[in-house]
């Protein structure tokens, strides 16, 4: 792998991919943390609707997920997929801006999303393509804390336009798009292809998951039953506005989050590449079930303010080293291919997730929304145990085999 000029110990295409994502989390995060408020509040959408809402655009966005990523190992392309799924989504902005019913909430996500599901994968099989395999789970938590510092900066903005502009909604929807655009600007100028081998080229892959061996198929199945328990973060919000917490404060309390995630990612980054990828991740499986437990059985905005906290660090445990882990695991020539079928496969499970939770929400309690994510969380934990184990005796199997061959011969 040919590896350019350092930046900071980082790729440049790393390096530029981590600010492309922050530009563009400035400008998600400036309306994110405002939707599930806006449709509530504004818009007298009850919490099941907001939950389909959620649901129908990431799930949408996920099918687009894995034809993006097959199609960037195809054609051998990049560059010009991720520029487009960044242009795509910053199109969605107007849409939000001028939304006066929920449909019009939805298109903008569904846009959003869209634009998404075409960047991920090409993005991530970059960020890949550029890095040591040595360093990768640093690349990739580099890549996250600069995405969520991004959703630091982006509700700081949006927190204070609100308080000049008398909760303004609109007004903070407009002035999103442009980071957008800075983010797109800085693909087209830094972000550059690597160049595909022969070697790497001799197989064009097709459009199947026959390349992908036991292991990179459990792990998926684990993300996606995770997946299927972590609802939209909709209900964090809204479960910190029922308890109390101010609509004008929620930025606030969503920045804080972003920020102890973008500080926790690299570190974690660091960790996983010194002390092992399956170690941290296990750890990020335990903390969430703990966690969403904590959400079930919270009674005052003093419990929101510590597991908001507490939920940034699982991000930046789980995030960018699932991603760094199943690079670690997949076929030279179908990176992205990979990256997009896990993409879809959490992407798809966001659809019941959402849904699920807002069901929960308006027919049980909203604790029982969070019980259920703690459960699959539960779950998910004892099968990765299990996977863990797996891959073990896996390795003791080859060994065995190796030293009977050296007998042999």
């Amino acid at each position: 792998m040919e590896l350019d000029k350092k930046i900071f110990g980082l790729s440049k295409n790393v390096f530029f991919s981590g600010l492309v994502s922050f530009f563009m989390d400035v400008s998600s995060e400036m309306i994110y943390p405002l939707l599930p408020l806006f449709l509530a509040n504004m818009l007298g959408v009850n919490k099941s609707l907001i939950g389909l809402i959620e649901g129908i655009a990431e799930a949408t966005a996920s099918l687009l997920k894995v034809f993006s990523g097959w199609l960037s190992d195809r054609i051998g392309k990049r560059k010009s997929l991720m520029m487009a799924g960044y242009l795509i989504s910053t199109l969605s902005r107007p849409i939000i801006a001028l939304a006066g019913i929920w449909q019009q909430v939805l298109a903008s996500r569904v846009v959003d999303r869209l634009g998404k599901g075409i960047r991920t994968a090409p993005r991530d099989a970059i960020i890949t393509d550029s890095t040591e395999q040595s360093h990768l789970a640093r690349s990739f938590s580099f890549h996250r804390s600069m995405d969520t510092l991004g959703a630091v900066v982006g509700p700081a903005i949006a927190l204070i336009v609100l308080q000049l502009y008398n909760n303004n909604y609109s007004l903070v929807f407009w002035l999103s798009m442009i980071p957008g655009v800075i983010a797109v600007i800085i693909i087209a100028t830094f972000i550059k292809d690597k160049k595909r081998s022969s070697e790497t080229a001799a197989e064009l892959p097709r459009f199947t998951l026959k390349y992908f061996d036991w292991k990179v198929k459990f792990f998926i199945l684990i993300t996606f039953i995770f997946a299927l328990g972590n609802s939209s973060d909709a209900f964090l919000i809204l479960r910190a506005q029922q308890l109390g917490i101010k609509t004008v404060i929620i930025p606030g309390v969503y920045l804080m989050f972003n920020l102890i995630y973008s500080l926790s990612a690299i570190h974690a980054g660091i960790a996983a590449d010194k002390y092992g990828k399956k170690r941290i991740i296990l750890l990020g499986f335990i903390l969430f079930t703990v966690l969403y437990y904590g959400f079930a059985i919270a009674k005052s905005p003093a419990a929101i303010w510590i597991l908001f906290a507490l939920y940034g660090i699982f991000m930046g445990l789980t995030e960018g080293i699932q991603k760094a882990f199943l690079s670690t695991i997949i076929p030279t020539n179908f990176k992205a291919t990979a990256f997009g079928v896990y993409a879809t496969s959490v992407g798809l499970a966001t659809l019941p997730a959402s849904l699920i939770g807002g069901l929960l929400w308006d027919r049980i309690t909203p604790a029982a929304t969070f019980y259920f994510g703690a459960s699959m969380a539960a779950l998910s934990t004892i099968l990765f145990i299990v996977y863990i184990v797996l891959i073990l005796q896996s390795k003791e199997n080859e060994k065995e085999k190796g030293n009977d061959t050296e007998l042999s011969l």
